[in-house]
């Protein structure tokens, strides 16, 4: 065990991992379930209209069965004019009215009204930063729920685990704090019981980070390997 700031104790990443590969197979099982998150060179490379096909397509799979998303999505594409992120922002309400009328689709208004939303929020990343994947590619891992908390402010309907999903999804360096992420953090006693507040995602954060640096893993194999060593 090692002691942090906070008083939290915590097990050696190694350890961790050993945890999870006696229940999945062994090490390499175990190493073949973890995905690896692209570089950002290649996060760089991605055009703004996939960022906010991931982006809307969390927005839909929140709180729905995400094979009937995945199912329907090459009509989400057609529908959105393939996420064209300056036609999505432009959408008029007339336009939102046909596609609340269009049955090949999710016709769920909030959401699609995110996706317009959110198309504007990626247009602001352009002008500020040059380019949507340029922000998100830059975003540095140690300060992951920094970029959490942008999206949960300037995005539309990105809190909770719409955004990590998203992020993960894309390819971004990421962990999400699913049900058994979380029954981790509390058994290696770096939260309580949930983490929402600032004061818990920070000390998540700091934990992810210690774990990282115990041999230069990525907040995602993290992640993973956290979920991975709990008894669902």
């Amino acid at each position: 065990m090692e002691k942090r700031g906070h008083g939290i104790f915590m097990r050696h990443f190694d350890e961790l991992f050993e945890l999870a590969a006696a229940r999945k197979g062994g090490p390499r099982a175990l190493g073949k379930m973890i995905p690896k998150p692209k570089s950002p060179s290649a996060l760089g490379k991605i055009p703004d209209d996939r960022w906010l096909s991931e982006m809307t397509k969390s927005v839909f799979q929140a709180g729905f069965v995400w094979r009937v998303v995945e199912a329907k999505w090459p009509n989400f594409e057609r529908a959105f004019d393939n996420f064209d992120v300056h036609s999505v922002a432009y959408l008029s309400d007339e336009s939102i009215e046909d596609l609340l009328r269009d049955a090949t689709i999710i016709r769920h208004y909030q959401k699609i009204l995110a996706a317009r939303a959110n198309a504007a929020f990626l247009l602001d990343l352009a002008e500020e930063h040059g380019s949507v994947a340029r922000f998100f590619a830059s975003f540095p891992s140690n300060a992951y729920i920094d970029l959490l908390d942008c999206l949960k402010r300037r995005a539309s309907r990105m809190g909770g685990t719409s955004a990590q999903y998203f992020l993960r999804a894309i390819g971004k360096d990421s962990f999400i704090l699913s049900r058994d992420v979380v029954s981790a953090l509390v058994r290696e006693k770096v939260v309580d019981r949930g983490a929402t507040s600032k004061r818990d995602l920070q000390a998540v954060q700091t934990a992810f980070n210690t774990w990282c640096e115990q041999g230069g893993h990525s907040l995602t194999k993290v992640s993973r390997v956290l979920a991975m060593g709990i008894d669902s």
